[in-house]
């Protein structure tokens, strides 16, 4: 039997909980919010770590064996720290430009993030081996991560507070953009709506492709969970949810992936 744990700053880490059910069905998963402190992205490495570590410690109370942080900015700030201090896997997020990089048309590629993560030493290691061959467009999705935890997935004001990160990326000629928080994917119609509305984007290359690194995490905890020898199913398979705060989004949210 196994239990995983999963944790993000908000609910946003739902949709990496998605693609692990489609991999692993079989497991049991914990899932932990910490919306009391939502968001990440504005606050410091040292607090983040704190939180990882505390988290971390609640999940393990409840028999996890391995631990996906579904937090690009918690991945960026604490999983190195998680990793030296605890004796089982972490999965966090990777930086999914290298799959934009290969499939990019225009030789332009977006990347929308939390300033933290765009910060971080991973998402600029991976950068660094592909801006020679690309041109890499940043910006901060501001405000994506509250509309998410607002539950305004939809929408004029939804749709204008997307328009205003990611109108620049396409007048770049990004015809490929990556998703770098994990809260960005239940914005993925509003994104796609806006791009089709946004008359010459990509210079009229054709659609606008958005990478979810999420799949990806799902097939690496698969392969870490084999090479551990932990077992790949549960005889109580289930998600169990937790939060730090008022659990009404996390729980509405929930019931859309299931």
């Amino acid at each position: 039997m196994a239990t995983i744990g999963v944790f993000d700053s908000g609910s946003g880490g739902l949709s990496v909980l998605k693609e692990l059910r489609k991999v692993l069905p079989e497991e049991k998963y914990v899932y932990y919010s910490d919306n009391a402190n939502c968001p990440y992205g504005d606050k410091t490495p040292e607090f983040i770590q704190d939180r990882a570590r505390s988290i971390t410690d609640l999940l393990l109370e409840k028999g996890a064996e391995a631990v996906v942080v579904a937090c690009n900015t918690a991945t960026a700030a604490a999983i190195a720290t998680l990793r030296a201090e605890y004796d089982i896997p972490f999965i966090g997020m990777e930086p999914a430009v290298k799959p934009a990089a290969l499939g990019t048309r225009s030789g332009v590629i977006g990347v929308l993030a939390t300033a933290g993560t765009l910060k971080g030493s991973k998402y600029l290691n991976t950068k660094g081996l592909y801006e020679d061959d690309v041109k890499i467009e940043e910006r901060v999705g501001r405000g994506f991560v509250e509309l998410v935890e607002s539950l305004e997935l939809e929408g004029p004001h939804a749709e204008a507070v997307v328009r205003a990160s990611l109108l620049p990326l396409l007048e770049a000629g990004a015809d490929t953009i990556v998703l770098g928080c994990t809260h960005y994917p239940f914005l993925l119609p509003v994104m796609e709506k806006v791009a089709a509305l946004t008359p010459g984007f990509m210079k009229g290359s054709g659609t606008v492709r958005f990478v979810d690194p999420a799949p990806a995490v799902a097939r690496r905890l698969e392969s870490v969970l084999r090479e551990k020898g932990i077992s790949l199913s549960d005889p109580e398979p289930g998600v169990e949810l937790l939060a730090s705060g008022p659990d009404t989004t996390l729980r509405r949210l929930f019931g859309t992936i299931i």
